[in-house]
């Protein structure tokens, strides 16, 4: 809702300048802004009772100003004491709010009558003066059904002639009010009980009011009812409608023949607002045809007329002359009805309407002014800042005949100057023409001065006060401050003490000092000495260094300030002992372990800096097989170690910094070797290769002969052993069995043949990657006796060393071993295979018992020719239990 202001009563050829006007405005945008020429009008329409806060419109938008303009535009109230009763405005933006006080359209516009509109005026300046306008707003204030219908006493009488003739017609003078306007006034009146006697018709009078009638619609006896008490409603138009109500009391009255007449009804009277008390108005004349005291008149004001109203303006009640009995304020109220009532006895009373008009009066000539500056009892502060053509005032010529020619101008030394401002009448803008300067001068004189023709002359005076301005800020003498402090301080140490200076003069070279809000809470500073302290005790292991931001302030206004940097830095004392990050250390080295192999770091920390936080290590318990690397924390073995031999050691290892004095701290480090399988099973029974022992033929199957006992020195699986018989010869095939655990062996199937038979038996163990073994022979000699020990011993003799034999059967199994590795486990490969295997044995027991056969038959005939008559020696026995493996810590 922007546009141009205009007067709508001009003719139309102003009109069309005007467009012409604005459309030079649009072509020229520049100049339009640079002069100040052009006041513009903003309307805006709002509703009463909005709340606080409520947004009006925005001047700035609406007359599409650039609010990201630099410098940014500002807009302020001409009246601010006036405006802000009933609006807030926001500086930025133009942006209008409804204020604290609700807007009540009843109270503000309470002398406008019916029909006409609300309108609240303020005039806004927008600066600075480079966008400098006057901006003219219009504010339709719209009515809400806020008010109830009220009549104007809560008891309403009435007085009805017995002779009413039905379809008679007696006006309700008390009528209701509804401070509201249009539809929300009163729009029809109705009766709570007519008794089946009267109803209620409302009429329109030419002032568009609304009078309730009681019509008569049955004939009125007062000697059988004389009264009749009733209510009358009033209602308005809102949604949802509003009522009022007051007690209606009909009394039935005898009557006469003839009423009072009025014979002017409606009597329309101007008078000028200086009119003085006493002055005859008007007089008003009714008549009646009786005589007596039936004829007898008395005026007297209606109901509608309130009582200020009624002391204001005197009626005479017989005979009917309206005087001026107070002072008119032509500033409150501009027109006044007056509603006078004729009554005569027993009659309806006549009714007649004045309508007063009131012309205002002008006072002598002025000069009123509105102040854009900051102003004080005459006094107008302007800064030295200020751009030249910086609006101060506006003036405005009050009470100023239009034909009157006005000339207004500056009568002052200065740089300033005041010019019309147009298209308003009687308006000038005073306003600088470069800029100040407070060296040069701090105050001048103004006197604004209006003559017209006759040579009258007005003035009005003035003084311009130059402020000094806070243009410099202050200046750290460092704006880097390093500072040094040992840790574990006191508390409340001294720091230093900030300095800074500020050039301007007064209260705004005044500096005072503050922390930034980096600034650690730890830190004081004192706003006015400039001491930095420290309230506690610093640990430069939490934190070495402080890096914060302090300020220095002066007190101009606006304030300027500075910033400075403060770097303090928290120096190392020897305050923490080495620390081991266990308790204590346990490393598993596997024994055999190659001499200075790393066997594990000891991991030290010393929260100290520098020489206090270098850590060296040693060994304190005086151990010659193990070192330690002092920088590195690395404990190492001089020499490969045997578990066999000792298979824990318990070191004391201590920590010691560089400070002084030095700290230090001990811990326990224990290295336990595990166990390699580097020891084959010990056979310990039988003790020779060479040893035999008597079997008798008449064994039994499942008898136990003998076993064999090895014992392996290391621990673990690598101590489990297992046998085995991995080489048979002589006897019948498979004639003894050996238990894998115990090496226990046992005799299987009968003994058929004699002589000597062989077993080879494997002692392994379970240790990894590879199991160590051993091999034995161990020998049978089966017969009854064993009568030529010398040739048994013959035969052992003949026997292959055990160590080939385990030779060619180990590589045997290896090769078994890798060609099962070697081939995949498919069920074709698998069946093919002991398909040949099968045949390979048959073939090798065929010739096995032939050979056998042979030599049993060779045997006889030798045992024949020399017979075995030897005694027989003490066979070499030893009984022993199963052996057990028992497994090493």
């Amino acid at each position: 809702m922007c546009r141009n202001m205009s007067d709508r009563d001009r003719p139309s050829i102003q009109g069309k300048l005007w467009g012409l006007c604005i459309l030079l405005n649009v072509l020229r945008p520049l100049s339009c802004f640079s002069n100040f020429s052009q006041a513009r009008e903003v309307i805006y329409k709002i509703k009463e009772g909005l709340p606080k806060g409520t947004l009006i419109g925005s001047i700035g938008v609406d007359l599409k100003l650039d609010l990201s303009a630099d410098p940014p535009f500002t807009f302020s109230l001409a009246l601010k004491k006036i405006s802000e009763q009933y609006v807030s405005l926001i500086n930025t933006t133009g942006e209008l709010y409804t204020s604290a006080n609700e807007i009540d359209r009843e109270t503000l516009c309470v002398e406008n009558a019916e029909g006409q509109g609300c309108f609240l005026f303020l005039d806004v300046f927008i600066l600075p003066q480079q966008y400098f306008q006057l901006v003219k707003v219009k504010i339709i204030v719209e009515d809400v059904n806020d008010n109830r219908p009220s009549f104007p006493s809560d008891e309403i009488r009435l007085f009805i002639p017995e002779n009413a003739q039905v379809n008679s017609r007696f006006a309700v003078e008390q009528s209701a009010i509804d401070p509201d306007v249009g539809i929300h006034g009163v729009q029809t009146y109705w009766l709570m009980n007519d008794y089946g006697v009267f109803t209620l018709d409302v009429e329109e009078n030419e002032s568009r009011e609304l009078t309730p009638f009681l019509i008569v619609m049955d004939a009125l006896d007062r000697e059988t009812k004389s009264e009749y008490v009733t209510k009358i409603i009033a209602e308005d138009g809102g949604n949802p409608p509003l009522l009022g109500t007051a007690i209606l009391k009909i009394f039935i009255t005898d009557v006469n023949d003839h009423c009072p007449q009025f014979t002017e009804s409606n009597i329309n009277i101007t008078i000028h607002g200086n009119a003085t008390k006493g002055v005859h108005l008007t007089r008003l004349h009714a008549y009646d045809p009786d005589q007596g005291d039936n004829a007898q008149i008395i005026y007297v004001y209606s109901e509608r007329v309130p009582g200020e109203v009624r002391n204001l303006f005197h009626l005479d009640k017989t005979s009917g002359i309206i005087k001026l009995q107070g002072k008119i304020d032509a500033k409150i109220a501009k027109f006044y009805k007056l509603t006078v009532l004729a009554n005569g006895p027993g009659c309806i009373p006549a009714v007649a309407t004045v309508f007063l008009y009131i012309n205002r009066v002008l006072g002598p000539p002025s000069i009123i002014p509105r102040y854009i500056a900051p102003e004080k009892n005459g006094i107008v502060s302007l800064k030295e800042s200020e751009p030249p053509f910086t609006p101060i005032a506006f003036f405005t010529l009050k009470n100023i005949d239009e034909s009157e020619r006005i000339d207004c101008h500056l009568d002052a030394n200065g740089p300033f100057r005041v010019s019309p401002y147009t298209p308003l009448r009687n308006e000038y803008l005073l306003e600088t023409t470069a800029s100040l300067d407070y060296e040069h001068k701090q105050e001048y004189e103004l006197s604004v001065v209006a003559a017209n023709s006759d040579g009258l002359i007005i003035k009005t005076l003035f003084i311009v006060q130059v402020i000094d301005e806070n243009d410099n800020a202050p200046v750290f003498r460092q704006s880097l401050m390093e500072l040094f402090i040992e840790e574990n301080n006191g508390p409340n140490t001294f720091l230093t003490k900030l300095y800074a200076t500020d050039e301007d003069s007064e209260h705004r070279g005044e500096v005072s000092y503050f922390l930034g809000p980096d600034a650690p809470s730890i830190f004081s500073l004192d706003n006015w000495t400039g001491v930095l302290a420290i309230s506690t005790s610093l640990d430069r292991e939490e934190k070495e260094v402080y890096r914060f931001t302090v300020g220095a302030v002066d007190h101009g206004s606006p304030h300027k300030e500075t910033i400075g940097t403060v770097v303090l830095t928290v120096l190392d004392r020897n305050d923490n002992s080495p620390h081991f990050i266990n308790k204590d250390f346990t490393f598993f080295v596997p024994e055999n372990f190659p001499g200075y192999g790393e066997i594990g770091v000891l991991s030290v920390t010393d929260a100290d800096s520098g020489r206090n936080g270098r850590v060296s290590l040693s060994i304190i318990n005086g151990s010659d097989i193990f070192v330690i690397d002092t920088a590195k924390g690395t404990l190492r073995a001089k020499t490969p170690l045997d578990r066999e031999q000792q298979g824990t050691y318990l070191l004391l290892v201590e920590a010691v910094d560089g400070g002084e004095p030095s700290r230090s701290c001990v811990v326990t480090v224990t290295v336990l070797l595990l166990d390699v399988n580097d020891n084959p099973p010990l056979v310990l029974f039988p003790q020779s290769n060479q040893s035999y022992m008597l079997v008798l033929p008449s064994t039994l199957p499942g008898t136990s002969i003998t076993e064999v006992y090895a014992v392996d020195k290391d621990t673990g699986m690598n101590a489990v052993i297992e046998y085995s018989i991995i080489q048979r010869r002589g006897g019948e095939p498979g004639s003894f069995d050996i238990d894998p655990k115990t090496g226990n062996i046992t005799l299987r199937k009968t003994l058929i043949s004699r002589g000597l038979c062989s077993l080879l038996v494997r002692v392994s163990d379970h240790g990894q990657p590879e199991p160590l073994h051993s091999t034995v022979m161990v020998h049978f000699f089966v017969n009854e006796t064993v009568s030529n020990e010398s040739y048994v011993r013959n035969l052992l003799s003949k026997e292959k060393e055990p160590e080939m034999e385990e030779r060619f059967f180990g590589r045997l199994i290896k090769y078994s071993e890798k060609r099962d590795s070697l081939l995949p486990c498919q069920p074709a490969v698998a069946a093919l295979t002991s398909a040949c295997l099968g045949l390979l044995l048959t073939v090798c027991l065929l010739t096995t018992y032939i050979f056998c056969t042979r030599h049993k038959n060779k045997g006889k005939r030798v045992e024949a020719a020399i017979p075995l008559k030897m005694n027989f020696p003490t066979m070499e026995k030893k009984v022993m239990e199963s052996p057990r493996t028992q497994e090493a810590d």
